[in-house]
């Protein structure tokens, strides 16, 4: 048996099957000769751009949750008027055929988007999947998609666009891996929502020839290219006892010794919160409001606000918990009516709750539709703010919150700061959610976007581990909830470990909370000490996931 092969597992699960390659995208247009008619070839541009658009807005009316964001995204970047401006204009002034154009224009928006970094960088490959589409259209080539070779495989790529995750059919699909990527990419973020195991960042794939059987571990990020017969069984019923079990999670969430842990899903919008609910779902433990704001010129009304927010909050019945975050943007998630300008280095600069003190009134209209959505439905509504930093940030949000009628207010735990101040926050808030994927790169130094940096990004890592163990300290000595809200908290074998730690509750993609919630079961609060115990005095994060997992015999049992 040859090495395994490792990359960065972003959905767990065991898959077992043949290699199928993605195919190659559109390649590079030449960029002559001349169009023969200038004005012809410049009408060509936004039909082929409004095609792409209407493709991208079709498949976004089919999908929900997470996917549906992602692919309106993408729809609105195909019609960008700008991008279109800039290819019509290269065609006029320098006589280069249309597809050219199009390719050089989407790649001027491209480099932008990857020297930003942060959560636009990670955008850069949307907009080469957006690019390809309306070259291919220009040339009368179709795009690529996903293969279709009549029988259940394993896929293999470079790297894949939102469009192409979101049409995956999971009866044909049994998991992917992909060369490049980053654990908080749009592909991980889809295939997690999808349930189906996925690796990113591992190159070496590149050089597995078509039709290899792999046995692939989405938990462990681990592939092997050349299983023996014993290895392919036992994945094979590892991976059937998990499609055996009920993926609806029936609740509530608590340890084998009835210590309450709420599951709670991270969603973005209503048909994100009505899938959360029909997963089984015992509330919100994160709903990210800046999809509301993303993608438009202007600032939404406080009216509009409100009807949004009230259509998330009434998908759960009365008195349901939701943990919704104010707007998380800034310049890694540049919002044209804020006029911030440019930053040298985004990932650190003026985002989070560092726009609202600055701008207080988009805050303030924020805080109160939160609060007239909350009152028309009924909704237990706990508010937190992010990027919270030092001690008077959350007093000031605090004060803010219950100024509009907002009687539970937390913050994110994102910053290092914040993690070793948590006892003074728990003295000012009623509760503290921890984003473990910013609270990683913070801690490690490392772009969460960044595929060639994923390891760091690990949510094992124990110097990551021991900073929230330390919050959720704080929060056993003030007697207020700790939360974790970051994709962590999806993983079957972390979050026991989690709890462990201090955590009261664990929010996630929905498809995971019959997996969380099962081992959650098998396990009492002590042994889920005890394992926080193995995994903060593991020198590593590998070496920890794996004490962990050998620890946990449940695992093996539930085919996780």
């Amino acid at each position: 048996m040859s090495e395994l092969l490792r990359g960065h597992g972003v959905s767990p699960g065991t898959a077992v099957g043949p290699v199928v390659r993605m195919p190659d995208p559109v390649t590079e247009p030449p960029a002559g000769p001349p169009p023969a008619d200038t004005d012809a070839d410049v009408a060509r541009i936004r039909p082929a751009m409004d095609l792409v658009a209407t493709d991208m807005w079709a498949r976004a009316g089919k999908a929900e949750g997470e996917t549906k964001e992602v692919l309106e995204a993408t729809a609105m970047m195909a019609s960008d008027p700008e991008l279109a401006d800039l290819a019509e204009n290269a065609v006029r002034d320098q006589g280069i055929p249309a597809p050219r154009a199009v390719w050089d224009a989407a790649n001027t928006f491209r480099d932008l988007l990857t020297g930003a970094g942060g959560y636009v960088g990670a955008r850069a490959s949307d907009v080469e999947d957006v690019r390809n589409r309306i070259v291919g259209e220009l040339l009368g080539v179709p795009a690529p998609g996903i293969p279709d070779p009549g029988h259940p495989f394993i896929l293999v790529a470079r790297d894949l666009a939102p469009a192409d995750t979101a049409t995956i059919n999971p009866e044909r699909v049994l998991a992917f891996v992909t060369a490049e990527g980053g654990p908080t990419s749009h592909t991980a973020i889809l295939a997690r929502a999808l349930g189906i195991p996925a690796v990113v960042s591992c190159p070496e794939v590149l050089a597995i020839a078509e039709g290899t059987i792999l046995v692939l571990d989405g938990a462990t990020g681990t592939i092997d290219p050349d299983p023996d017969e014993a290895t392919v069984t036992e994945a094979r019923d590892r991976a059937a006892r998990a499609a055996a079990r009920n993926r609806r999670w029936d609740g509530p969430g608590s340890t084998a010794d009835g210590h309450r842990i709420k599951l709670l899903a991270n969603i973005g919008d209503a048909a994100g919160a009505q899938a959360a609910a029909a997963a089984g779902a015992e509330g919100v433990g994160l709903f990210r409001t800046e999809f509301l704001f993303l993608d438009r010129a202007d600032e939404p009304s406080e009216s509009e606000q409100t009807e949004s927010y009230a259509a998330v909050f009434g998908a759960f019945g009365e008195g349901t918990k939701i943990v919704v975050r104010t707007l998380d943007a800034g310049a890694d998630k540049p919002l044209p009516f804020l006029d911030q300008g440019e930053e040298a280095n985004p990932a650190l600069g003026v985002r989070g709750l560092r726009i609202g003190l600055a701008q207080p009134e988009v805050l303030d209209k924020q805080l109160r539709a939160i609060a007239a959505a909350a009152s028309s439905t009924k909704a237990d509504v706990w508010v937190m703010a992010p990027m919270v930093a030092v001690l008077s940030e959350a007093q000031a949000f605090d004060r803010h919150a219950r100024e509009a009628g907002l009687r539970t207010t937390g913050v994110m735990v994102e910053i290092p700061a914040a993690a070793l101040s948590a006892r003074e926050m728990l003295g000012v808030v009623d509760f503290v959610s921890i984003g473990t994927n910013d609270l990683a790169q913070y801690t490690l130094a490392a772009d969460r976007m960044s595929g060639p940096l994923a390891a760091l990004n690990d949510p094992w890592q124990p110097a990551l581990l021991r900073l929230i163990g330390m919050v959720g300290a704080a929060g056993q000595t003030e007697a207020k909830p700790v939360g974790i809200c970051g994709e962590a908290a999806a993983d079957p074998a972390l979050a026991p470990v989690l709890v462990g730690l201090g955590a009261t509750s664990l929010s996630m993609s929905a498809r995971s909370l019959s997996d969380v919630g099962a081992v959650l079961k098998t396990m009492t609060l002590q042994q889920c000490r005890d394992l926080a115990v193995l995994a903060v005095d593991a020198p590593d994060a590998d070496s920890g996931r794996a004490a962990v997992r050998a620890a946990l015999p449940a695992l093996e049992e539930l085919g996780l």
